[in-house]
Protein backbone atom coordinates (compact mmCIF):
# COMPACT_ATOMS: atom_id res chain seq x y z
CA UNK A 1 0.00 0.00 0.00
CA UNK A 2 2.87 2.37 0.80
CA UNK A 3 4.41 1.68 -2.60
CA UNK A 4 1.14 2.49 -4.38
CA UNK A 5 0.76 5.69 -2.39
CA UNK A 6 4.30 6.84 -3.12
CA UNK A 7 4.03 6.07 -6.82
CA UNK A 8 0.76 7.92 -7.20
CA UNK A 9 2.26 11.02 -5.65
CA UNK A 10 5.00 11.02 -8.33
CA UNK A 11 2.52 11.56 -11.19
CA UNK A 12 2.96 15.29 -11.54
CA UNK A 13 6.75 15.15 -11.34
CA UNK A 14 7.01 12.51 -14.07
CA UNK A 15 4.80 14.40 -16.53
CA UNK A 16 1.93 11.93 -16.77
CA UNK A 17 -0.14 11.81 -18.94
CA UNK A 18 2.13 11.91 -21.98
CA UNK A 19 1.32 12.23 -25.68
CA UNK A 20 0.85 8.48 -26.27
CA UNK A 21 -1.63 8.10 -23.43
CA UNK A 22 -3.54 11.23 -24.50
CA UNK A 23 -4.01 9.80 -28.01
CA UNK A 24 -5.21 6.48 -26.55
CA UNK A 25 -7.41 8.28 -24.04
CA UNK A 26 -9.01 10.42 -26.77
CA UNK A 27 -9.68 7.40 -28.98
CA UNK A 28 -11.31 5.49 -26.13
CA UNK A 29 -13.37 8.52 -25.15
CA UNK A 30 -14.74 9.11 -28.65
CA UNK A 31 -15.84 5.50 -29.11
CA UNK A 32 -17.32 5.43 -25.60
CA UNK A 33 -19.40 8.50 -26.40
CA UNK A 34 -20.89 6.81 -29.44
CA UNK A 35 -21.44 3.61 -27.50
CA UNK A 36 -23.24 5.58 -24.76
CA UNK A 37 -25.62 6.88 -27.41
CA UNK A 38 -26.31 3.31 -28.54
CA UNK A 39 -26.71 2.03 -24.97
CA UNK A 40 -29.81 4.16 -24.55
CA UNK A 41 -30.94 3.99 -28.19
CA UNK A 42 -30.78 0.26 -28.96
CA UNK A 43 -33.06 -0.79 -26.04
CA UNK A 44 -35.51 1.95 -27.01
CA UNK A 45 -35.44 0.75 -30.63
CA UNK A 46 -36.33 -2.71 -29.32
CA UNK A 47 -39.11 -1.39 -27.07
CA UNK A 48 -40.61 1.41 -29.17
CA UNK A 49 -39.82 0.51 -32.79
CA UNK A 50 -39.99 -3.29 -32.64
CA UNK A 51 -42.23 -3.76 -29.57
CA UNK A 52 -39.99 -6.20 -27.70
CA UNK A 53 -41.29 -8.18 -24.74
CA UNK A 54 -39.42 -8.63 -21.41
CA UNK A 55 -38.21 -12.02 -22.62
CA UNK A 56 -36.91 -10.55 -25.87
CA UNK A 57 -35.18 -7.74 -23.96
CA UNK A 58 -33.46 -10.39 -21.85
CA UNK A 59 -32.08 -12.11 -24.95
CA UNK A 60 -30.95 -8.74 -26.30
CA UNK A 61 -28.91 -8.20 -23.13
CA UNK A 62 -27.61 -11.79 -23.17
CA UNK A 63 -26.34 -11.51 -26.73
CA UNK A 64 -24.84 -8.13 -25.94
CA UNK A 65 -22.70 -9.82 -23.26
CA UNK A 66 -22.24 -13.51 -24.13
CA UNK A 67 -20.15 -13.36 -27.36
CA UNK A 68 -17.61 -10.97 -25.79
CA UNK A 69 -17.47 -13.17 -22.72
CA UNK A 70 -16.98 -16.42 -24.66
CA UNK A 71 -14.25 -15.07 -26.91
CA UNK A 72 -12.54 -12.98 -24.22
CA UNK A 73 -10.09 -15.51 -22.78
CA UNK A 74 -8.99 -17.11 -26.10
CA UNK A 75 -8.61 -13.63 -27.59
CA UNK A 76 -6.57 -12.54 -24.56
CA UNK A 77 -4.25 -15.56 -24.81
CA UNK A 78 -3.70 -14.64 -28.47
CA UNK A 79 -3.23 -10.96 -27.59
CA UNK A 80 -0.52 -11.80 -25.06
CA UNK A 81 1.55 -13.34 -27.89
CA UNK A 82 1.45 -10.05 -29.84
CA UNK A 83 3.27 -6.78 -29.54
CA UNK A 84 1.85 -4.65 -32.38
CA UNK A 85 -1.76 -4.49 -31.26
CA UNK A 86 -2.67 -0.94 -32.28
CA UNK A 87 -3.16 -1.66 -36.02
CA UNK A 88 -5.55 -4.47 -35.11
CA UNK A 89 -7.49 -2.11 -32.84
CA UNK A 90 -7.78 0.35 -35.72
CA UNK A 91 -9.22 -2.36 -37.98
CA UNK A 92 -11.69 -3.57 -35.36
CA UNK A 93 -13.00 -0.03 -34.87
CA UNK A 94 -13.73 0.14 -38.59
CA UNK A 95 -15.57 -3.20 -38.38
CA UNK A 96 -17.67 -1.87 -35.50
CA UNK A 97 -18.55 1.20 -37.58
CA UNK A 98 -19.86 -1.08 -40.35
CA UNK A 99 -21.89 -3.18 -37.89
CA UNK A 100 -23.56 -0.20 -36.22
CA UNK A 101 -24.14 1.52 -39.57
CA UNK A 102 -26.10 -1.52 -40.74
CA UNK A 103 -28.89 -0.86 -38.18
CA UNK A 104 -30.12 2.42 -39.74
CA UNK A 105 -29.60 0.94 -43.22
CA UNK A 106 -31.92 -1.98 -42.43
CA UNK A 107 -34.46 0.41 -40.93
CA UNK A 108 -34.35 2.60 -44.06
CA UNK A 109 -34.94 -0.53 -46.21
CA UNK A 110 -37.85 -1.61 -43.98
CA UNK A 111 -36.00 -4.75 -42.87
CA UNK A 112 -35.24 -3.93 -39.23
CA UNK A 113 -36.95 -6.54 -37.10
CA UNK A 114 -36.00 -8.31 -33.88
CA UNK A 115 -33.84 -11.13 -35.38
CA UNK A 116 -31.45 -8.90 -37.40
CA UNK A 117 -31.16 -6.44 -34.49
CA UNK A 118 -30.27 -9.37 -32.22
CA UNK A 119 -27.70 -10.65 -34.72
CA UNK A 120 -26.01 -7.26 -35.09
CA UNK A 121 -25.84 -6.77 -31.32
CA UNK A 122 -24.23 -10.22 -30.98
CA UNK A 123 -21.72 -9.51 -33.76
CA UNK A 124 -20.78 -6.18 -32.16
CA UNK A 125 -20.26 -7.98 -28.85
CA UNK A 126 -17.97 -10.52 -30.53
CA UNK A 127 -15.79 -7.77 -31.99
CA UNK A 128 -15.79 -5.94 -28.64
CA UNK A 129 -14.31 -9.06 -27.02
CA UNK A 130 -11.28 -8.81 -29.30
CA UNK A 131 -11.05 -5.05 -28.75
CA UNK A 132 -10.94 -5.52 -24.98
CA UNK A 133 -8.28 -8.21 -25.25
CA UNK A 134 -6.07 -5.85 -27.25
CA UNK A 135 -6.70 -2.55 -25.45
CA UNK A 136 -5.64 -3.47 -21.90
CA UNK A 137 -2.11 -4.55 -22.92
CA UNK A 138 -1.80 -1.38 -25.02
CA UNK A 139 -2.59 0.68 -21.92
CA UNK A 140 0.08 -1.17 -19.94
CA UNK A 141 2.58 -0.71 -22.78
CA UNK A 142 2.20 3.07 -22.90
CA UNK A 143 1.62 3.84 -19.18
CA UNK A 144 4.25 3.25 -16.45
CA UNK A 145 3.09 0.78 -13.80
CA UNK A 146 2.98 3.41 -11.05
CA UNK A 147 0.41 5.41 -13.04
CA UNK A 148 -1.99 2.60 -13.97
CA UNK A 149 -4.59 3.29 -11.26
CA UNK A 150 -4.61 6.95 -12.29
CA UNK A 151 -4.83 6.00 -15.98
CA UNK A 152 -7.75 3.66 -15.28
CA UNK A 153 -9.43 6.43 -13.31
CA UNK A 154 -9.04 8.84 -16.21
CA UNK A 155 -10.41 6.40 -18.79
CA UNK A 156 -13.33 5.58 -16.49
CA UNK A 157 -13.98 9.29 -15.96
CA UNK A 158 -14.07 9.68 -19.73
CA UNK A 159 -16.57 6.85 -19.89
CA UNK A 160 -18.69 8.74 -17.39
CA UNK A 161 -18.45 11.93 -19.46
CA UNK A 162 -19.69 9.84 -22.37
CA UNK A 163 -22.46 8.49 -20.14
CA UNK A 164 -23.49 12.08 -19.44
CA UNK A 165 -23.36 13.35 -22.99
CA UNK A 166 -24.32 10.20 -24.87
CA UNK A 167 -27.81 9.59 -23.46
CA UNK A 168 -28.60 13.31 -23.51
CA UNK A 169 -27.55 13.62 -27.15
CA UNK A 170 -29.31 10.37 -28.00
CA UNK A 171 -32.52 11.47 -26.30
CA UNK A 172 -32.42 14.88 -27.97
CA UNK A 173 -31.79 13.33 -31.39
CA UNK A 174 -34.64 10.85 -30.89
CA UNK A 175 -36.95 13.82 -30.34
CA UNK A 176 -36.38 14.86 -33.98
CA UNK A 177 -35.08 11.68 -35.67
CA UNK A 178 -36.16 8.06 -35.79
CA UNK A 179 -34.23 6.05 -33.19
CA UNK A 180 -32.41 3.83 -35.74
CA UNK A 181 -30.90 6.91 -37.40
CA UNK A 182 -29.41 8.02 -34.08
CA UNK A 183 -27.19 4.90 -34.15
CA UNK A 184 -25.20 6.61 -36.90
CA UNK A 185 -23.51 8.63 -34.15
CA UNK A 186 -22.00 5.41 -32.81
CA UNK A 187 -20.83 4.32 -36.26
CA UNK A 188 -19.11 7.68 -36.82
CA UNK A 189 -17.49 7.56 -33.37
CA UNK A 190 -15.78 4.26 -34.21
CA UNK A 191 -14.33 5.75 -37.40
CA UNK A 192 -12.97 8.76 -35.51
CA UNK A 193 -11.57 6.48 -32.81
CA UNK A 194 -9.76 4.45 -35.48
CA UNK A 195 -8.18 7.63 -36.82
CA UNK A 196 -7.01 8.69 -33.34
CA UNK A 197 -5.52 5.28 -32.57
CA UNK A 198 -3.16 5.61 -35.53
CA UNK A 199 -1.32 8.23 -33.42
CA UNK A 200 -0.56 5.79 -30.57
CA UNK A 201 3.02 4.48 -30.53
CA UNK A 202 4.05 1.50 -28.42
CA UNK A 203 7.65 0.76 -27.35
CA UNK A 204 9.57 -2.10 -29.03
CA UNK A 205 9.14 -5.53 -27.49
CA UNK A 206 11.99 -6.91 -25.36
CA UNK A 207 13.61 -9.93 -27.03
CA UNK A 208 12.76 -12.20 -24.11
CA UNK A 209 9.10 -11.14 -23.86
CA UNK A 210 7.96 -12.98 -26.98
CA UNK A 211 9.29 -16.31 -25.66
CA UNK A 212 7.66 -15.79 -22.25
CA UNK A 213 4.29 -15.01 -23.79
CA UNK A 214 4.12 -18.34 -25.64
CA UNK A 215 4.62 -20.66 -22.64
CA UNK A 216 2.03 -22.42 -20.50
CA UNK A 217 -1.04 -20.57 -21.74
CA UNK A 218 -3.68 -23.04 -20.52
CA UNK A 219 -2.01 -23.71 -17.19
CA UNK A 220 -1.51 -20.00 -16.60
CA UNK A 221 -5.17 -19.27 -17.38
CA UNK A 222 -6.30 -21.89 -14.85
CA UNK A 223 -3.88 -20.58 -12.20
CA UNK A 224 -4.82 -16.96 -12.78
CA UNK A 225 -8.54 -17.75 -12.68
CA UNK A 226 -8.11 -19.51 -9.32
CA UNK A 227 -6.12 -16.63 -7.85
CA UNK A 228 -8.48 -13.95 -9.19
CA UNK A 229 -11.43 -15.77 -7.68
CA UNK A 230 -9.80 -15.43 -4.24
CA UNK A 231 -9.41 -11.63 -4.47
CA UNK A 232 -12.16 -9.86 -2.56
CA UNK A 233 -12.11 -6.86 -4.90
CA UNK A 234 -13.01 -9.09 -7.83
CA UNK A 235 -15.65 -10.84 -5.70
CA UNK A 236 -17.23 -7.48 -4.86
CA UNK A 237 -17.31 -6.44 -8.50
CA UNK A 238 -18.95 -9.73 -9.51
CA UNK A 239 -21.63 -9.23 -6.84
CA UNK A 240 -22.19 -5.68 -8.07
CA UNK A 241 -22.53 -6.72 -11.70
CA UNK A 242 -24.97 -9.50 -10.75
CA UNK A 243 -27.27 -7.07 -8.94
CA UNK A 244 -26.94 -4.46 -11.69
CA UNK A 245 -27.44 -7.19 -14.30
CA UNK A 246 -30.91 -7.83 -12.91
CA UNK A 247 -31.77 -4.26 -13.80
CA UNK A 248 -30.25 -4.26 -17.26
CA UNK A 249 -33.02 -6.01 -19.25
CA UNK A 250 -35.82 -4.23 -17.40
CA UNK A 251 -34.55 -0.68 -16.91
CA UNK A 252 -35.90 0.71 -20.18
CA UNK A 253 -39.22 -1.07 -19.58
CA UNK A 254 -39.37 0.22 -15.99
CA UNK A 255 -38.75 3.81 -17.04
CA UNK A 256 -41.30 3.69 -19.85
CA UNK A 257 -44.07 1.60 -18.25
CA UNK A 258 -43.75 2.31 -14.52
CA UNK A 259 -42.48 5.90 -14.51
CA UNK A 260 -44.11 6.95 -17.82
CA UNK A 261 -40.97 8.64 -19.13
CA UNK A 262 -40.34 9.45 -22.78
CA UNK A 263 -37.07 9.04 -24.73
CA UNK A 264 -35.95 12.64 -24.20
CA UNK A 265 -36.59 12.54 -20.46
CA UNK A 266 -34.87 9.17 -20.14
CA UNK A 267 -31.77 10.43 -21.94
CA UNK A 268 -31.62 13.58 -19.82
CA UNK A 269 -32.11 11.83 -16.48
CA UNK A 270 -29.55 9.11 -17.25
CA UNK A 271 -27.01 11.71 -18.31
CA UNK A 272 -27.53 13.80 -15.15
CA UNK A 273 -26.99 10.78 -12.96
CA UNK A 274 -23.84 9.72 -14.81
CA UNK A 275 -22.03 12.85 -13.58
CA UNK A 276 -20.95 10.80 -10.55
CA UNK A 277 -18.66 8.67 -12.66
CA UNK A 278 -16.73 11.73 -13.81
CA UNK A 279 -15.90 12.72 -10.25
CA UNK A 280 -15.08 9.16 -9.30
CA UNK A 281 -12.69 8.68 -12.18
CA UNK A 282 -10.88 11.95 -11.67
CA UNK A 283 -10.55 11.60 -7.90
CA UNK A 284 -9.78 7.90 -7.47
CA UNK A 285 -6.04 8.40 -7.95
CA UNK A 286 -5.91 11.02 -5.19
CA UNK A 287 -8.17 9.02 -2.86
CA UNK A 288 -6.19 5.82 -3.20
CA UNK A 289 -2.94 7.75 -2.76
CA UNK A 290 -4.16 9.24 0.53
CA UNK A 291 -6.25 6.41 2.00
CA UNK A 292 -5.01 3.25 0.26
CA UNK A 293 -6.85 0.74 -1.95
CA UNK A 294 -8.82 -0.89 0.90
CA UNK A 295 -10.65 2.21 2.09
CA UNK A 296 -11.08 3.43 -1.49
CA UNK A 297 -12.69 0.17 -2.54
CA UNK A 298 -14.97 0.22 0.51
CA UNK A 299 -16.05 3.78 -0.32
CA UNK A 300 -16.97 2.79 -3.87
CA UNK A 301 -18.85 -0.25 -2.59
CA UNK A 302 -20.94 1.70 -0.06
CA UNK A 303 -21.87 4.31 -2.67
CA UNK A 304 -22.91 1.54 -5.07
CA UNK A 305 -25.13 -0.03 -2.42
CA UNK A 306 -27.05 3.26 -2.16
CA UNK A 307 -27.83 3.37 -5.88
CA UNK A 308 -30.96 1.19 -5.83
CA UNK A 309 -32.46 2.17 -2.48
CA UNK A 310 -35.08 4.58 -3.89
CA UNK A 311 -35.97 3.17 -7.32
CA UNK A 312 -38.30 0.32 -6.16
CA UNK A 313 -40.47 2.88 -4.30
CA UNK A 314 -40.52 5.59 -6.98
CA UNK A 315 -43.63 6.82 -8.75
CA UNK A 316 -44.27 8.84 -11.92
CA UNK A 317 -43.28 12.46 -11.44
CA UNK A 318 -40.63 14.06 -9.26
CA UNK A 319 -39.91 11.04 -7.06
CA UNK A 320 -39.39 8.87 -10.10
CA UNK A 321 -37.03 11.37 -11.72
CA UNK A 322 -35.04 11.74 -8.47
CA UNK A 323 -34.79 7.96 -8.05
CA UNK A 324 -33.46 7.56 -11.60
CA UNK A 325 -30.84 10.26 -11.04
CA UNK A 326 -29.79 8.66 -7.73
CA UNK A 327 -29.54 5.26 -9.38
CA UNK A 328 -27.29 6.54 -12.16
CA UNK A 329 -25.33 8.95 -9.92
CA UNK A 330 -24.46 6.44 -7.20
CA UNK A 331 -23.94 3.46 -9.51
CA UNK A 332 -21.63 5.42 -11.83
CA UNK A 333 -19.65 7.01 -8.96
CA UNK A 334 -19.32 3.84 -6.91
CA UNK A 335 -18.76 1.58 -9.89
CA UNK A 336 -16.07 3.82 -11.34
CA UNK A 337 -14.16 3.93 -8.05
CA UNK A 338 -14.43 0.15 -7.64
CA UNK A 339 -13.39 -0.70 -11.20
CA UNK A 340 -10.47 1.77 -11.29
CA UNK A 341 -9.15 0.52 -7.94
CA UNK A 342 -9.48 -3.19 -8.66
CA UNK A 343 -8.34 -3.11 -12.29
CA UNK A 344 -5.50 -0.67 -11.64
CA UNK A 345 -4.05 -2.79 -8.85
CA UNK A 346 -4.44 -5.93 -10.96
CA UNK A 347 -2.55 -4.39 -13.87
CA UNK A 348 0.22 -3.24 -11.53
CA UNK A 349 0.56 -6.70 -9.97
CA UNK A 350 0.66 -8.84 -13.13
CA UNK A 351 3.86 -9.76 -14.95
CA UNK A 352 4.59 -8.93 -18.59
CA UNK A 353 2.89 -11.28 -21.03
CA UNK A 354 -0.14 -11.95 -18.82
CA UNK A 355 -1.90 -8.59 -18.82
CA UNK A 356 -4.48 -9.51 -21.45
CA UNK A 357 -5.26 -12.86 -19.80
CA UNK A 358 -5.66 -11.34 -16.34
CA UNK A 359 -7.92 -8.54 -17.57
CA UNK A 360 -9.91 -10.91 -19.78
CA UNK A 361 -10.45 -13.28 -16.86
CA UNK A 362 -11.50 -10.43 -14.59
CA UNK A 363 -13.80 -9.14 -17.31
CA UNK A 364 -15.21 -12.63 -17.84
CA UNK A 365 -16.01 -12.92 -14.13
CA UNK A 366 -17.92 -9.65 -14.35
CA UNK A 367 -19.67 -10.64 -17.56
CA UNK A 368 -20.76 -13.96 -16.06
CA UNK A 369 -22.15 -12.07 -13.08
CA UNK A 370 -23.96 -9.62 -15.34
CA UNK A 371 -25.25 -12.38 -17.60
CA UNK A 372 -26.58 -14.41 -14.66
CA UNK A 373 -28.21 -11.27 -13.31
CA UNK A 374 -29.82 -10.53 -16.68
CA UNK A 375 -31.31 -14.01 -16.87
CA UNK A 376 -32.60 -13.66 -13.32
CA UNK A 377 -34.00 -10.21 -14.08
CA UNK A 378 -35.86 -11.42 -17.16
CA UNK A 379 -37.39 -14.38 -15.31
CA UNK A 380 -38.33 -12.31 -12.24
CA UNK A 381 -39.90 -9.56 -14.37
CA UNK A 382 -41.93 -12.08 -16.36
CA UNK A 383 -43.22 -13.84 -13.25
CA UNK A 384 -43.47 -11.06 -10.64
CA UNK A 385 -43.38 -7.80 -12.59
CA UNK A 386 -40.97 -4.91 -13.00
CA UNK A 387 -41.28 -3.28 -9.58
CA UNK A 388 -40.78 -6.47 -7.57
CA UNK A 389 -37.74 -7.30 -9.67
CA UNK A 390 -36.27 -3.86 -8.94
CA UNK A 391 -36.80 -4.43 -5.21
CA UNK A 392 -35.05 -7.81 -5.42
CA UNK A 393 -32.04 -6.18 -7.11
CA UNK A 394 -31.85 -3.57 -4.34
CA UNK A 395 -32.03 -6.22 -1.61
CA UNK A 396 -29.32 -8.32 -3.24
CA UNK A 397 -27.05 -5.29 -3.45
CA UNK A 398 -27.27 -4.93 0.32
CA UNK A 399 -26.89 -8.64 1.10
CA UNK A 400 -23.96 -9.28 -1.24
CA UNK A 401 -21.87 -6.14 -0.76
CA UNK A 402 -22.20 -5.01 2.86
CA UNK A 403 -20.56 -8.19 4.26
CA UNK A 404 -17.51 -7.48 2.05
CA UNK A 405 -17.12 -4.02 3.60
CA UNK A 406 -17.32 -5.56 7.09
CA UNK A 407 -14.60 -8.08 6.13
CA UNK A 408 -12.31 -5.31 4.85
CA UNK A 409 -12.83 -3.30 8.03
CA UNK A 410 -12.03 -6.36 10.16
CA UNK A 411 -8.82 -6.85 8.15
CA UNK A 412 -7.84 -3.19 8.80
CA UNK A 413 -8.31 -2.43 5.10
CA UNK A 414 -5.43 -4.74 4.09
CA UNK A 415 -7.11 -6.55 1.20
CA UNK A 416 -6.13 -8.82 -1.68
CA UNK A 417 -2.72 -9.90 -0.45
CA UNK A 418 -2.91 -13.00 -2.67
CA UNK A 419 -0.13 -12.71 -5.29
CA UNK A 420 -0.89 -12.97 -9.00
CA UNK A 421 2.60 -14.30 -9.74
CA UNK A 422 3.65 -17.95 -9.58
CA UNK A 423 5.18 -19.05 -6.26
CA UNK A 424 8.58 -19.39 -7.92
CA UNK A 425 8.56 -15.64 -8.66
CA UNK A 426 7.36 -14.46 -5.26
CA UNK A 427 10.03 -13.39 -2.80
CA UNK A 428 10.14 -14.55 0.82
Amino acid sequence: MTVITTRLEENVAEGFPDRGFRAYWSAIGVSQFGTAVSMVTVPLIAVLTIGATPGQMTWLVVLELAPAMLVGIPAAAWSDTLHRRVPLLVGLNVVQAVIMGTIPLLWWLGLLTYPPLLALVALSSLVRGFQSALSSPVLVQIVPGEHLVDANGKTNATRSVADVGGPAVGGALMAVLAAPLVILADALSFLLSAALLTRVRTPPAPARATQERTRGTFGEVVRLARVLGQRSGVQALVALTFAQGIMQPILALFLVRELHLGPTSIGLLLSLGAVGGIGGGLLVGRVIGRHGPGRTLALGTLVSVCSLLALPFSAPGLSGAAAVVLFELASSLGGTVMVATVFGTLQSAVRDGEVAKVMALAGTFLQVGGLAGSFAGGVLATVFGLRVTTAVAAALMLVLLLPQVVRWYAARWEIDAVSLRPHSEVGP
